[in-house]
């Protein structure tokens, strides 16, 4: 039974895959199933026993990505390393799954985060909101980070700054070299965290 549940695992992920491929190439809309199957290399039906359509795909490339996502912001915070050191590793993981993985990023952000294809799926994305909001509060009791900012708005304009950058990548307004990648991650984290370190405080609201 073990191996038959990792057999159909492994064409779970094959077709989810090809999904990711194809609709980075052809857009969702100009995206079939007959498309996805042939990208994984597979009989057409096959697709119709994991997903119910090329929508719900979509959602599960969505969703399992962005789980693997706040797992991983949660294990950064469950780290060591003071908040501010967290968000840069954050925004280092962030801005460099665009080198990792641009197919993935370009259906994310294109298909998903700047579309309505999935409208009232945004559950993952407000807890990864969440998960940086929970970093932000600890610097803020331990004294590393400023206390007369609101975490919550600090956390969306975090990734805010990280989004537009992923964004301007998938477009080509921006560029994108291995070193374009680490002068970003700068940027984000000296302008972000940065402007929440104690000694830029002002006056309380």
């Amino acid at each position: 039974m073990r191996e038959r549940t990792n057999g159909q695992g492994d064409k779970r992920r094959l077709l989810l895959d090809a999904a990711v491929r194809v609709f980075a190439r052809k857009g969702y809309h100009s995206a079939r199933v007959g498309d996805i199957a042939e990208e994984a290399g597979v009989a057409y039906g096959l697709l119709y026993h994991y997903f119910a359509s090329k929508e719900e795909v979509l959602r599960s490339v969505f969703r399992e990505t962005w789980r693997a996502l706040i797992q991983t912001i949660k294990s950064v915070e469950e780290g060591d390393e003071p908040p501010p050191e967290q968000l840069r590793k954050v925004a280092e993981i962030l801005l460099r799954s665009w080198r990792r993985d641009p197919d993935l990023v370009r259906v994310l952000v294109l298909e998903v985060t700047r579309s309505g294809h999935l409208a009232g799926e945004m559950d993952e994305i407000v807890a990864s909101f969440a998960a940086i909001q929970e970093i932000v509060e600890r610097g803020q009791a331990d004294g590393s980070i400023r206390t007369d900012l609101d975490a919550r708005l600090a956390s969306y304009v975090f990734y805010g700054a990280i989004d537009e950058l992923l964004t301007g990548w998938v477009l080509g307004r921006l560029p994108d070299s291995d070193d374009d990648v680490a002068r970003a991650e700068r940027t984000v984290v000296e302008i972000v965290t940065g402007g929440l370190a104690p000694e830029h405080a002002g006056t309380p609201a």
